[in-house]
């Protein structure tokens, strides 16, 4: 490989946000070098649960909140992408499910009943019932209402594999980076002892980003740690589900998606409120408990006793906010040539780039000349959870 390369960008994280950022810009004729350390997708984005939602989830409180009117075009945008004739063509990527779905097995209050059934969530909930139940709730014993909303569930797997093909020759794999420093300003990155030089280094790397940050002297934009306790079940009595089980708070009691796993098992990944505060101070053995006498509770006619359980620590990487709360929106931040960004959530990849794109712009950042790039060594694709975890 050459001792030094020259490119319009340099990206830094190989999650679904640099990914996604390095085809738009690629595509957009923008020449590009993406350096990940370990994996692509291994970090945040293989243990995400695939939901491209559009807010709904931020107004179980019955109102619609900044939260649910940033995402709302999400979904659109994911579809016209996996369609083939978005801002990326993303055909071929895995869709495990058109819908997800609200799930409460008692009785909707009041106030959020007519809240689905109003104007300001007509056409992004629908409500189900009989043959168009998930598969999982098609019970004679289950009693509860169900939802549709107009959301989907994406193969984080295949999606990562779609962007890494999308990204050709620019994806480079290295364990050490360092400043590049021309008279004091950053000109690039030493990735490895190989001198990047670009005109922008977008650090996108979700929980590395604090100790790249650290080792260039930059102290902001601050990164906050927002824990979770996810659960894994595995086995032959699983059917697919994709939903939020409503409690009675503002948040989902449960959230679960479905993964198919080796054998053709079925994988249920279980997130929402405990996965959160409790979930995070229970130990391993004492959340695959809390999860399964949940799973008993919610879907009493499910056999567990066969199912392989297990449990993943999760550390959501994103901008500091006051309160640990979540951010509505994708983040970026500019210092010189330095742009600092987390997408906050999967379904928010878009709006990252987006940001990134119109920073570029508005600094007359345009394509430049520059030598094809070296054979490079290439990081491997990540690993999911359940791969890593079950047997």
């Amino acid at each position: 490989m050459a001792a030094a390369l020259t490119t319009d960008v340099l990206i830094v994280g190989g999650g679904v946000a640099g990914l996604w950022l390095n085809a738009r810009l690629r595509q957009a004729g923008f020449a590009t070098v993406l350096v990940e350390n370990a994996s692509l997708g291994g970090g945040q984005t293989l243990k995400s649960q695939g939901i491209i939602h559009g807010g709904t989830k931020y107004a179980l409180h019955g109102a619609l909140t900044g939260a649910s009117e940033a995402i709302a075009a999400m979904p659109g945008r994911w579809r016209e992408a996996l369609a083939g004739r978005g801002e990326l063509d993303l055909a071929g990527v895995r869709l495990l499910s058109e819908a997800h779905y609200l799930w409460s097995p008692g009785t909707l209050a009041g106030n959020l009943s007519s809240f689905f059934a109003s104007k300001a969530v007509r056409g992004r909930v629908d409500a189900v019932k009989g043959e168009h139940l998930p598969p999982a709730l098609q019970h004679p014993r289950f009693k509860g209402k169900v939802y549709r909303l107009a959301e989907l569930v994406v193969d984080v797997p295949s999606l990562v594999a779609r962007l890494a093909e999308l990204a050709g020759d620019s994806l480079l794999a290295a364990e050490h980076l360092e400043p590049l420093l021309d008279g004091g300003q950053l000109a690039g990155l030493r990735a490895d002892g190989v001198e990047i030089r670009a005109q922008r280094v977008v650090l996108s790397a979700g929980a590395g980003t604090a100790e790249l940050l650290a080792s260039l002297g930059v102290q902001q934009p601050a990164m906050q740690r927002r824990p979770l306790h996810m659960v894994l079940a595995k086995g032959a009595a699983l059917k697919p589900l994709y939903a939020h089980c409503l409690g009675g708070g503002p948040k989902p009691r449960i959230t679960v998606t479905t993964h198919p796993a080796a054998g053709g098992q079925w994988v249920w990944y279980l997130g929402g409120d405990i996965a959160e505060a409790d979930g995070v101070a229970r130990s391993p053995e004492q959340q695959i408990a809390a999860a399964r006498h949940e799973v008993e509770q919610l879907l009493p006619w499910l056999d567990t006793s066969a199912l392989a359980w297990a449990s993943l620590r999760v550390d959501r990487a994103e901008p500091a906010q006051s309160g640990l709360v979540r951010p509505d929106n994708a983040f970026l931040h500019e210092q010189g040539a330095l742009l600092v960004g987390w997408p906050t959530k999967l379904a928010l990849a878009p709006d990252f780039a987006d940001r990134v794109l119109a920073n570029l712009a508005e600094a007359g950042i345009t394509p430049g000349a520059h030598a094809p790039l070296p054979a490079l060594p290439r990081p491997a694709l990540g690993q999911t959870p359940w791969e890593q975890l079950l047997p």
